[in-house]
């Protein structure tokens, strides 16, 4: 009887646990289509609902690569450029959308960031605009 008890506790004991690192990941990301198999949806103009605009951002997603900033800011993919009021340096880079509030922040690439010379804690207030 001890041991059913025993084997019954540690069943329900690991049934409320998940695989490291798995319970806490993002979800995957949908891959849009792209040619002509496109969803005529998919071709929808760039909404750039807060462009020009200010945000703060943090570091990103460091194992995704390239030069991108995900912001609430648009809607839709699209070329922007990011500004540092403070030094004045500025970067042209794939502005994504990020489905949060206005002001929730923003997320940039370890690649801008290091374009911009950032140090890798910090909050910069960046001017974002639509590529020219």
């Amino acid at each position: 009887m001890v041991g059913v008890i025993r084997v019954l506790g540690l069943s329900l004991m690991l049934a409320g646990c998940a695989p490291v690192g798995l319970r806490d990941a993002p979800a995957p990301e949908a891959v849009p289509e792209t040619g002509a198999a496109a969803k005529p949806e998919a071709r929808t103009p760039v909404s750039r609902r807060g462009l020009p605009g200010t945000t703060i951002a943090s570091l990103g997603d460091v194992a995704r690569p390239g030069l991108w900033l995900r912001t609430p800011l648009v809607s839709a993919p699209m070329r922007g450029r990011v500004r540092d009021p403070q030094t004045g340096r500025a970067v042209v880079l794939d502005l994504l959308p990020l489905d949060a509030a206005p002001g929730a922040g923003s997320r940039m690439s370890l690649g801008a960031y290091q374009k911009l010379n950032l140090p890798l804690t910090a909050l910069p207030q960046l001017q974002v605009s639509a590529a020219q």
